[in-house]
């Protein structure tokens, strides 16, 4: 496996293409700025070793508690942590679901402290329905789509990375190329 400086270079190197290629296929530049971002944050911050002690957990700072039950839950480098399909899909599910509890456990401390009425799970619908629709009308109705497709992609570099590195290392070179 290559090591964790290795890994940021491949990121940062690789999202120049990636953002230079969405640009001439989609020819819109909020779209290849979302990917070249997402490619940078999925590579460097939201990648396949939140599951272990790495930069990329690190790099969480106090945030990162966010990723102890990810760590905890998934194997290092399963199908769900590493996987191509469902690594960058299960981070992106797990950390929106956190963020949800989050913001729901703050919203009942501060209705507590303010007296107000407790928040529904009704109330956090229209929220999020609410962010959907900025979103969609401020960075357009495709950015969603952009920046998964910019996290996969940081992501899979690493695991590519990772896969190319082992092929390497045990001496079966020959079977990867």
């Amino acid at each position: 496996m290559p090591s964790g400086k290795t890994h940021d270079a491949i990121t940062v190197v690789l999202s120049i293409p990636a953002t230079v290629i969405t640009y001439a296929t989609a020819g819109r530049p909020v779209a290849a700025a979302t990917v070249g971002a997402a490619f940078l944050f999925g590579g460097l911050m939201f990648g396949p070793d939140l599951d272990t002690s790495s930069r990329q957990y690190s790099r969480w700072w106090i945030f990162r508690t966010l990723w102890f039950p990810y760590r905890h839950f998934f194997k290092h480098r399963s199908r769900f942590s590493h996987g191509l399909v469902f690594g960058a899909l299960f981070r992106v599910i797990y950390f929106l679901g956190v963020a949800t509890i989050l913001a729901y456990v703050a919203a009942l401390a501060w209705n507590g402290i303010a007296g107000d009425d407790t928040p529904d799970t009704a109330d956090f619908a229209r929220a999020w329905s609410t962010v959907g629709a900025v979103t969609r009308n401020y960075l357009g109705e495709s950015f969603l789509m952009f920046a998964f497709l910019g996290l996969w992609l940081g992501a899979a570099s690493h695991t590519l990375t990772d896969i190319a590195g082992t092929f390497i290392k045990t001496g079966r070179r020959e079977k990867f190329f």
